[in-house]
């Protein structure tokens, strides 16, 4: 075969893809999740209600949970030594003398 008639037969293709909304791209993964994703793919794009629902529920499971501030200080209120008493004043200090 051409490679240059095989090279516009591609970008045909992926031009017709592009027209209905679809678009390749690369993802990776486990050897074993192959098939998954693609059958995940493959259902998403349907775009009917089961797969608006799908996409839904996948979008929940795999949402990172937002960073939450101030898990360090929770953690210090938390510790038995709080209301030890405990001072951490440091002793204020001019430095050494160098000698040139």
């Amino acid at each position: 075969m051409n490679r240059k008639s095989q090279r516009d037969a591609v970008t045909r293709h992926r031009l017709r893809l592009r027209e209905q909304g679809l678009s390749r791209y690369e993802v990776r993964g486990l050897d074993r999740d192959k098939e998954l994703v693609r059958q995940l793919a493959q259902r998403l794009a349907v775009g009917d209600d089961a797969a608006a629902q799908l996409r839904v529920t996948v979008a929940e499971q795999v949402a990172t949970a937002p960073k939450r501030r101030g898990r360090i200080l929770a953690a210090l209120r938390r510790s038995p030594m709080v209301g030890a008493g405990l001072s951490f004043k440091r002793e204020v200090s001019l430095g050494r003398n160098l000698v040139p």
